[in-house]
């Protein structure tokens, strides 16, 4: 069988083809390193039988890996028909070469068990932690067998920029490539590019040029204290309890997004994002009061712009239904809770929680991130806490990837009388990061209340 060399990134061409056990490219957005590593591997499954294991840190369904792109390289080279393509692996008909997807999180004691990989492809693989990669590298051990680790620099204290970039192991071949190397942009990406260089020169390097950041100060959650809450509640020997909330986050317009985090108690398991119009809220919202029936869970709203109306439909669903679901409006520009309490009570000069928070959204950031950084001493340190001072997340959520990045994103800000709040989407925008809908639906499954649910929202007397 004949099968020409698929076109790929003239500039990587050496990267591919000189011989290392570990192959680490890294480096900014739209410069073609996971298209390039998909069009390599589909190349070498069709002149040789392959095993390969493409892993991530999170995957809990096969669209969060690299089985799409895979997918559309062999459609775009023309050998569809020589591929077996299953819900969940992809074979050659010919070679036998197998495409295998697994979570590293979850699926990491079953990859020891694997044999005869030839290639282990590390997908985003900034959130690759030490504890895996000692796992990882021995159970690799098939003569010739590689290493793919590609990714987009977050921070230096990763373990993977500091492990292959800074500290290069032998027999390592490492590639910084950005989007002045790839050669298939289109106009308007290098627009876009340019537009960003111009508005933020620091921003402009990390996102398009990938250079890491420090453990962020800037921000209101760091990055290692969500890393720290994932599974905490197994770490730390806790079981969830309590109620169960449901932060739904209503989709405004253009290419925002409706997004929900389910949480029980101090855990989070469940999160959820879907594409949907402003006319679409009662879909939506149906899609939401459904994920209540089926927890028994309790609803927080995002109650401006479209979001005022979605108490109206909880309220006719209810009645729809049969049920009393709660749901109480979540206002981000609403005044502080207890502004007359101190933001720290052991601390007799700390300041009044409307003297310090600018605004509801604010409290809750600040609230949410203070139990982020309670749950990252208890899990490094082995500081004792109340449940209720910590915060958790199931590794069996969806788009936990997104929802780690999203948390981990938003910086500290301030009005004009001094007061902190966060940073806006506007700004976010600016810095060319999309509108955290994940995050802004967990922090409403974690917000504080003080007041009944809406009104009106319990069953009429003749559905009593």
């Amino acid at each position: 069988m004949q099968t020409s060399t698929p076109t790929l990134n003239p500039a990587l061409r050496d990267f591919w083809l000189t011989p290392a056990r570990n192959r680490v490219l890294y480096g900014g957005r739209s410069s073609s390193k996971s298209w390039d590593a998909a069009g390599f591997a589909v190349y070498l499954a069709t002149q040789c039988n392959i095993r390969v294991l493409c892993a991530r840190q999170f995957q809990n369904k096969i669209a969060e890996s690299v089985y799409t792109l895979l997918k559309i390289q062999i459609s775009r080279f023309g050998l569809t028909n020589q591929f077996i393509i299953t819900e969940n692996t992809i074979r050659h008909k010919v070679t036998g070469a197998e495409f295998m997807f697994y979570g590293l999180w979850r699926h990491i004691d079953e990859i020891k068990s694997l044999e005869s990989i030839d290639i282990c492809w590390i997908e985003e693989a900034h959130n690759l932690t030490q504890e895996q990669w000692d796992i990882l590298e021995p159970t690799l051990r098939k003569e010739g067998s590689q290493f793919w680790i590609i990714f987009n620099p977050r921070l230096t204290t990763d373990f993977v920029y500091k492990r292959f970039v800074r500290n290069t192991p032998p027999d390592t071949i490492k590639r910084h490539i950005n989007f002045n190397e790839n050669p298939f942009l289109s106009t308007t990406i290098l627009k876009v590019i340019d537009a960003k260089r111009n508005e933020d020169e620091d921003e402009f390097r990390h996102i398009y040029l990938g250079e890491p950041l420090e453990d962020d100060e800037a921000v209101i959650i760091k990055r290692s204290w969500v890393l720290a809450a994932v599974d905490a509640h197994k770490k730390l020997g806790i079981q969830p309890k309590g109620v169960k909330r449901i932060g739904f986050d209503v989709a405004d317009s253009g290419n925002d997004k409706c997004a929900t985090v389910a949480a029980h108690g101090f855990l989070a398991t469940h999160v959820d994002e879907w594409k949907a119009r402003e006319d679409e809220l009662l879909k939506s919202a149906g899609r939401v009061h459904a994920l209540a029936r089926e927890l028994d869970a309790e609803i927080d709203y995002d109650s401006i712009g479209v979001g005022a109306f979605a108490g109206a439909q909880f309220q006719a669903l209810n009645v729809d239904h049969n049920v009393k679901i709660e749901y109480f409006r979540f206002n981000a520009g609403a005044a502080v809770l207890n502004p007359e309490r101190q933001v720290d009570p052991n601390d007799p000069k700390s300041p009044k929680n409307k003297d310090f928070y600018a605004n509801l959204k604010a409290q809750t950031w600040w609230s949410v991130s203070k139990r982020f950084r309670n749950t990252f001493n208890a899990v490094t340190k082995g500081e004792v806490f109340d449940e209720d001072d910590l915060i958790a997340i199931s590794s069996e959520c969806e788009h936990l990837d997104g929802l780690i990045d999203e948390l981990s994103t938003p910086r500290k800000d301030f009005d004009n009388a001094g007061r902190s709040k966060v940073e806006s989407k506007k700004d976010l925008d600016k810095r060319d990061v999309p509108s955290p809908n994940k995050a802004d639906a967990f922090v409403m499954a974690f917000a504080p209340r003080d007041k009944a649910p809406t009104a009106g929202m319990f069953l009429s007397k003749r559905h009593r």
